[in-house]
């Protein structure tokens, strides 16, 4: 069982107010039979062996999936940060799910939750107050987050087709099993798939664990996120994570030339060719506070700066 850490950093005074939640956080192992067996299914390739082909379609469809979770589930659904037509929305869901990260809703509404509360203690996957081994999957496990909260993501929810999908989660990664299965043998079910899904989950984890741990903070924001050259590798973009929680309306997380952001890259391809449209830039003056920066402030250091500021300007905190 997990502990929630109070004391980690300060509670901005917006937010003081709050109840605060349960600091045991419960886990419910038993639903992550699942979440095992999956892990465990590329073992059986000991036994087939795998080809050529059945890897090259291994990354081939890391690729498609990985960008259908940083572009779908986080730069779509999430973030809005560009518009696309109904049937390119529901495309873009569907091979995000295939990721078998859950529903569209779901995921969105704890996305959204997360931003709002971002290393607070009403943020559930923080590694700085829940642990790195809760923040990068056992947060999965608690029954109380299965549910959706659907008034977080009205936006989304009022499409019918997107509430099939996410009551319906397990049907994009299932088809994706069977076609594997169907045209590359058990080798395509345990390499192409199995492991394809295992290492794509623990690739999107890192972003909620490792970069709010390891790398370096251009922005001073109220939360731990930090830019990871190799985690934005991984991840095709999502690794450059203070940027992102600096300024979180702009499609591309990589501000600068030499931050390597593929999934922009892949939206932008997909903008020339009419799907997506209206992709929304990073300001001039964003990029131009990121490069007069030499150094941040702690992440406790700023919010008890951005405290002082509403003192000074007459603004009581909260609580």
């Amino acid at each position: 069982m997990a502990k929630l850490d109070l004391a980690a950093l300060p509670i901005p005074a917006k937010l003081r107010g709050r109840p605060l939640p349960p600091t045991d956080l419960g886990l419910a192992w038993w639903a992550g039979g699942p979440f095992v067996a999956v892990h465990l299914m590329p073992l059986g390739a000991l036994f087939t062996g795998a080809s050529a082909e059945v890897w090259a379609w291994f990354v081939a469809l890391y690729f498609v999936r990985m960008f259908a979770v940083t572009g779908g589930y986080h730069r779509y659904f999430s973030h809005r940060t560009f518009k696309t037509g109904r049937a390119f929305q529901f495309v873009l869901a569907f091979l995000a799910q295939m990721s078998a990260q859950r529903g569209v809703l779901w995921w969105a509404a704890h996305h959204r939750t997360h931003h709002k509360f971002s290393d607070t203690p009403w943020d559930v996957h923080s590694p700085i107050r829940t642990g790195f081994q809760h923040s990068h999957m056992g947060w999965l496990f608690v029954p109380e987050l299965d549910a959706t909260d659907e008034a977080k993501v009205r936006d989304l929810a009022r499409y019918p087709e997107l509430r099939w999908l996410n009551r319906n989660w397990w049907a994009p990664p299932v088809t994706l099993a069977l076609l594997c299965l169907a045209f590359l043998g058990w080798p395509g079910l345990f390499i192409t798939f199995a492991l394809g899904t295992v290492v794509s989950w623990h690739a999107t984890f890192t972003i909620n664990s490792l970069s709010h741990v390891f790398g370096r903070r251009r922005f001073p924001t109220t939360d731990t996120s930090r830019n990871n050259w190799f985690l934005a590798l991984l991840t095709l973009g999502e690794g450059w994570h203070n940027n992102h929680h600096h300024y979180q309306s702009s499609t591309r997380q990589g501000f600068y030339w030499w931050e390597v952001d593929v999934t922009y890259y892949v939206l932008r391809a997909l903008a020339a060719v009419g799907l997506v449209w209206d992709l929304r830039p990073v300001p001039a003056e964003v990029l131009a506070e990121g490069r007069r920066r030499d150094a941040v402030a702690s992440t406790a250091a700023v919010i008890e700066a951005e405290e002082a500021g509403a003192a000074d300007e007459g603004v009581a905190p909260v609580g």
